[in-house]
């Protein structure tokens, strides 16, 4: 499967991210097809005015850091921060959390790593649904698990598979209460917690999937392994950790 871009909306970016957004959209053409791009260099964009006095930094941690969150992993005050927007219908994604997630997991118990989980629902009613499923599975805390279990094996679910009764039928394997469940899955709370994922993504020009914010550091695609240990390891430094 290759990685695109669903219709984009015509969002309303704000200002101060406006040279970020620029940066994002230049990385995802160059994911288009490749599920991959280079990595940028850091968390902040840095130029000159005319008068040569230096532009002031913008930077791109949305790590909200909120203690109890569902879906996020990892101590709320950690030095490192990955922000992931993801959606259940692409494969690039499904391969990273099958390859990657892992390595990054490992920093997560270590403390060091807090992973913030977003999920961009950009390729239809299936995307959309299995994104609601997943944050109703996080009203029980069992959002990891189910994030997991929709991405079995390194691999996306057809969409037959993620219908509702699909849906329900997964969360009751994982033992969760399927009838909470269901309710939560069609609650406005929870459509509210999708749209928000949504919204905050558009407004900093994200449009393709999986891209990611590590402590602020844009880095787009399925890219190998090393390349987020990398990066961790440059948050980590930098944090003073």
């Amino acid at each position: 499967m290759t990685s695109a871009t669903a219709r984009r909306p015509r969002w309303l970016v704000p200002s101060l991210v406006v040279a970020i957004a620029a940066l994002l959209a230049i990385l995802s053409l160059s994911l288009q097809g490749t599920g991959a791009a280079p990595a940028a260099e850091g968390p902040t964009t840095e130029g000159a005015t005319a008068s040569g006095e230096p532009e002031e930094q913008v930077s791109l941690d949305l790590a909200r850091r909120t203690d109890g969150d569902p879906r996020a992993v990892g101590p709320a005050d950690a030095p490192v921060t990955l922000v992931m927007y993801s959606d259940f219908q692409c494969g690039y994604c499904a391969s990273w959390t099958a390859t990657t997630q892992p390595a990054m997991l490992e920093r997560v118990e270590e403390g060091d790593l807090r992973i913030e989980f977003r999920d961009l629902a950009i390729f239809g009613e299936d995307s959309l649904r299995a994104s609601r499923a997943a944050a109703a599975a996080g009203q029980q805390d069992r959002y990891l698990d189910y994030h997991e279990a929709l991405f079995a094996d390194g691999e996306k679910r057809s969409g037959a598979e993620l219908g509702e009764e699909a849906l329900i039928a997964l969360a009751a394997e994982l033992g969760l209460d399927a009838e909470r469940f269901a309710t939560d899955l069609r609650s406005p709370e929870v459509a509210a917690l999708v749209q928000a994922d949504l919204d905050e993504a558009g407004s900093i020009g994200v449009y393709s999937t999986p891209t990611f914010l590590m402590s602020g550091e844009p880095l787009v695609g399925a890219m190998p392994t090393e390349v987020f240990v990398e990066a961790f390891d440059r948050a980590l430094s930098r944090a003073g950790a």
